[in-house]
């Protein structure tokens, strides 16, 4: 069965409270081992990702917490002789795919009996963390960075949550959630709580049923690391159950003005002393310090695959060229189209590129 513990000390996750941290070492909750994946065990009488539950590792009295997220169109293209596939996961309830995380992490959060919780974000994932903390019951505060785009910052106010801009970069949000946890606030960190991770790797279980196959290659953009990595472990535990024979090749997307994990890839340790936490219209992957870089970047270079940065300048062209193939999606998901005007004619066909924030988040 699916199961959390310490990626440091390999405690398992405690069987009361939300601790977001190991409270003996301070490490990071994880994954124990693979997630569980049974096609005999599939429900499909439940709703989208929900379908999935058996592989969430979930209490048996956790609640389905479902607004239609998941089962996302998968629109497939012939680019450059290539075949391409994008997964609209902007097409979630909320706009984007943190949708897959927030419902399970939520769902959680009532089983042991959470009233009340903060969480920092960007914008997109304190506004899917304000939508489903109203479907469940739950007063949701959210911390964001000053510069969180008008959008976003209105839609976590309109589900009801409470909404705290922070100056500075969004390493200063983090910050003041942490302060407010240390005072005695649940924090449901979508970064730090595992349980997202297994909500996430649904988008590997779609994406076989859709190609009838493992794609050879997936691209997605990369901040703290939980998509990429999270649809890493769900073809893991697709192989492991023996409905794929290969796992993709991975590539990972960052905006060059921060972009520690290609820093890292390209220098080693040593490129993180000059990496700053830049300004970019790409707000979604402004991450300094990913929570789940380390384990990420083992997934990636395990499958053969690579971390691309993307300048500034080709965001709005990539945005612009995606939207005149009817996909209109936020600049931190348009990063997308420069990496794959990269290095798509070195990766293995199909090429699946995940989509993650729509448009209308950014205007």
């Amino acid at each position: 069965m699916t199961s959390y513990h310490c990626s440091n000390c390999h405690r398992s996750y405690p069987d009361e409270g939300l601790p977001y941290k190991c409270a003996h070492c301070g490490g990071t909750y994880a994954l124990n081992g693979l997630l569980t994946y049974d096609p005999q065990q599939i429900e499909p009488d439940l709703p989208g990702l929900w379908r999935y539950r058996h592989s969430f590792g979930l209490p048996a009295d956790a609640p389905v917490l479902s607004m239609g997220e998941g089962a996302t169109p998968l629109l497939t293209s012939d680019l450059a002789g290539k075949q391409v596939a994008f997964k609209l996961e902007f097409l979630n309830p909320t706009g984007s795919f943190k949708d897959r995380g927030t419902a399970p992490t939520l769902s959680f959060l009532r089983s042991r009996g959470v009233d009340a919780a903060v969480e920092d974000s960007s914008g997109n994932a304190g506004a899917s963390f304000a939508a489903y903390a109203a479907r469940a019951g739950i007063r949701g505060r959210v911390f964001v960075p000053d510069y969180a785009s008008g959008p976003k910052r209105a839609q976590i106010e309109a589900h009801g949550a409470e909404l705290v801009r922070i100056l500075g970069p969004r390493s200063e949000a983090g910050k003041a959630v942490r302060a407010a946890a240390e005072e005695g606030a649940v924090y449901a960190s979508h970064s730090m709580l595992p349980f997202g991770l297994a909500g996430l790797a649904t988008i590997a279980y779609e994406l076989v049923d859709e190609l009838g196959q493992a794609p050879g290659s997936v691209i997605a953009p990369v901040g703290h690391g939980s998509l990429l990595l999270g649809i890493a472990e769900g073809f893991r535990a697709l192989q492991a159950a023996g409905v794929v024979e290969t796992l993709p090749r991975l590539a990972g997307v960052q905006a060059r003005a921060c972009a520690p994990l290609w820093a890292v890839a390209n220098m080693g340790a040593a490129g993180l002393a000059w990496m700053t936490e830049g300004a970019t219209l790409a707000e979604g992957v402004r991450v300094r310090q990913p929570v789940r870089g380390d384990a990420l970047m083992q997934a990636i270079q395990h499958s053969g695959g690579a971390v691309l940065a993307v300048e500034e300048e080709e965001i709005l062209p990539g945005r612009d060229k995606l939207a005149a193939m009817g996909l209109f999606v936020e600049p931190t998901s348009a990063i997308v189209w420069s990496a794959l005007e990269q290095v798509a004619a070195q990766l293995p066909e199909p090429i699946v590129v995940i989509l993650t924030g729509s448009g209308l988040k950014s205007i």
